[in-house]
């Protein structure tokens, strides 16, 4: 299996470096052979996290060998997509729910509260400078040949007063169509404290036994839905390759290299040290994360891996009361990849249309960007819009945005995956600070009620 594996990886690099020398059809053998390798070594190991991996692989190779078939797989992780989305919304009630009035205790909440949002603020901050160090460093942008004219396309800005009304729901029916999960969250955190404040107990245990017997649906519900994930990352894959090819990277690798370079910095100089200095276990957080983040990955959605994220933090050994309240709150508030992205990506702008920038102008920038960016976590794609709007209200052209467009699904994966990863540490460091990190979780009070009921 290594041998098949290690001959399709030395053949593609030959075909990178020295094109044409060897014929088409041994290229194409010999990936398929690596495919097969990859595939025994998937049925040897028969674990969930390996197959989500290998398809990846198998993905990629479909969609560079066979393109116009793969471009037609898109339905495929469209489905697993939609599958993942019924989830969320019951998902963050029950387990918010459960967390907030199970305990009845509301400081902690609060406590909770607090601590998240300054370590949420500290930690994008830094991925803040991280993201405008690095544009500067590498001026990607600056060479850029645009296309002639300017390029049509209607971008509104953000104003102040739809931030702050973007976060509260005015009906949470719409709030769950329309996947705002920071909407959800604010419902189901004051319907806890609500629920928590009934003097009655009878009525108070009927509601949360409900709230508990959703959330382990739910998370029975992901565990079902996770059998189709091979199927939707590999799908994934094979359309990213099969629509867009190799090519483009050429033109724009260096905005690319650059995006990726940030994000490594910053996942070994930021959040590394952070996971040290709080000694939590290296090896077994990256087990415990390897499956969201490649979900993450494969789909560029948060959203798509935040209900196995919550599970592996859990089974990690972060109670579920925090884990509920500090990961779904992280994704409109953490997004340390997309964070660093727009701080990268707007700079990058700037320069390709020839624009002097000061760091006073950057920064304002970025910050500007920092607050319109919340709660497009779920929403593959969406920083382009908000990239857009903040184009325009700092009078910079479009065309340069719909460069970035040609290599979006690339760097899409990349900053999504560091969300996750961002989010997953999150919850382990309020674990940490409330002392609660690897203890038992206690039991319930819904599930007392049910076994007193009985």
């Amino acid at each position: 299996m290594l041998l098949l594996v290690t001959q399709a990886a030395l053949f593609v690099v030959i075909e990178l470096l020295w094109a044409g020398i060897l014929p088409k059809e041994a290229l194409i053998l010999s990936r398929w052979l690596g495919v097969a390798g990859v595939t025994l070594y998937c049925l040897r190991k028969a674990s969930l996290t390996t197959w989500i991996f290998g398809s990846m692989v198998i993905g990629a190779t479909f969609g560079y060998d066979f393109p116009h078939v793969a471009v037609e797989l898109k339905v495929l992780s469209q489905v697993f997509l939609r599958l993942i989305k019924t989830i969320i919304a019951p998902l963050l009630f029950g387990t918010l729910v459960v967390g907030i009035a199970g305990h009845s205790n509301l400081k902690q909440v609060g406590r909770m509260g607090w601590k998240s949002l300054l370590y949420f603020e500290v930690v994008t901050t830094i991925a803040l400078v991280v993201g405008l160090i690095a544009i500067n460093i590498s001026k990607a942008g600056v060479g850029i040949d645009l296309p002639a004219g300017e390029v049509p396309l209607e971008a509104k800005a953000q104003g102040w007063e739809e931030v702050i009304l973007h976060v509260f729901p005015e009906n949470i029916a719409k709030s769950i169509f329309e996947g705002q999960i920071l909407q959800i969250v604010i419902f189901s955190i004051l319907f806890g404290i609500g629920l928590a404040m009934i003097a009655d107990d009878k009525k108070k245990h009927t509601l949360l036994a409900f709230a508990e017997s959703l959330s382990e649906a739910m998370f029975n519900f992901t565990r079902v839905i996770m059998y189709f994930a091979p199927v939707g990352v590999g799908a994934a894959i094979a359309f990213t390759v099969g629509e867009m090819g190799l090519g483009i990277l050429v033109n724009l690798f260096k905005l690319l290299a650059t995006l990726y370079v940030a994000l490594g910095i910053f996942l070994l100089g930021v959040l590394l040290p952070i996971a040290l200095a709080l000694k939590i276990p290296i090896r077994k957080f990256i087990r415990a994360i390897s499956e969201p983040v490649s979900i993450a990955f494969a789909t560029t959605s948060s959203e798509a891996a935040l209900p196995k994220a919550m599970e592996a933090m859990e089974k990690f050994g972060v109670p579920r009361k925090i884990v509920a309240f500090v990961m779904p709150t992280g994704y409109s508030f953490n997004l340390d990849g997309t964070t660093l992205y727009l701080a990268l990506a707007a700079v990058f702008v700037a320069q390709a249309a020839g624009v002097d920038m000061s760091l006073q102008d950057q920064i304002l920038m970025v910050l500007t960007l920092m607050l319109t960016s919340k709660g497009v976590a779920g929403v593959p794609r969406a920083s382009l819009v908000i990239l857009m709007g903040t184009a325009a209200t700092f009078n910079l052209p479009m065309a340069p945005i719909f460069l970035i467009l040609g290599i979006d699904e690339l760097m899409d994966m990349a900053r999504t995956s560091v969300n996750v990863i961002g989010n997953c540490l999150a919850t382990c460091v309020v674990a940490k600070w409330e002392g609660e990190f690897g203890l038992e979780t206690p039991q319930p009070e819904a599930e007392k009620a049910v076994e007193v009921a009985a």
